[in-house]
């Protein structure tokens, strides 16, 4: 099935207020949810508390984007989920045995959608991981919705540097059809990241 056209990421968060809106959550989940797990293990978590941490930061938001959104100087995004991943990481690393994290009253949502923006190494690094997983995201995106031989095109030319010449020679297609399939794939790449680009 291909991709959905593409929608700015502005909308995509605002989509987040709707609990039922299943497909914006995946969206959100698959680029954010590999960033979270790899913050928590780079925090201290072990892999299964680092699992528990990607649960918990997406239950926290569901429960406190709606106030987030409204709130006329929000910050970005993706620097407030990763506040809040910190948060749970840092409260499951500290929290004892019989704790648990992601209880409390109508309070903690208020709190949620107060969480500081992150600063230094750590927001730099969330932000270049962001970027990549985007990528990776939208790559699997067009992989799924491509024939073969077009992504095989792309791949080989712009991941291994294979030259278009030798492109088409091992694909036993033309030349031209492989700057056609690397252009197609391209403009499908950039058209998916750019929901996820766009400043909040």
């Amino acid at each position: 099935m291909p991709p959905s056209p593409p929608e700015t990421r502005a909308s995509l968060i605002l989509r987040l207020k709707d609990p039922a809106d299943v497909a914006a959550w995946d969206e959100v989940a698959a680029v954010y949810g590999p960033l979270v797990l790899r913050m928590a293990k780079r925090q201290g978590c072990q892999a299964a508390d680092a699992d528990d941490v990607v649960q918990e930061v997406f239950a926290a938001v569901a429960k406190s984007v709606s106030q987030w959104v409204d709130q006329p100087k929000r910050g970005r995004f993706r620097h407030w989920l990763l506040g809040i991943a910190r948060n749970i990481a840092i409260n499951v690393l500290t929290r004892r045995p019989h704790g648990s994290v992601g209880r409390g009253g109508d309070g903690v949502i208020d709190t949620l959608t107060e969480v500081p923006a992150p600063s230094g190494a750590l927001s730099s690094q969330f932000d270049l991981e962001y970027q990549r997983e985007v990528y990776r995201w939208a790559a699997e995106q067009v992989r799924e919705s491509v024939a073969g031989v077009t992504w095989d095109a792309f791949y080989v030319t712009h991941m291994e540097g294979v030259a278009i010449a030798e492109a088409a020679k091992q694909l036993g297609i033309s030349v031209g059809n492989v700057y056609i399939a690397r252009s197609r794939v391209m403009s499908r790449l950039r058209d998916l990241a750019k929901q996820f680009e766009v400043t909040e």
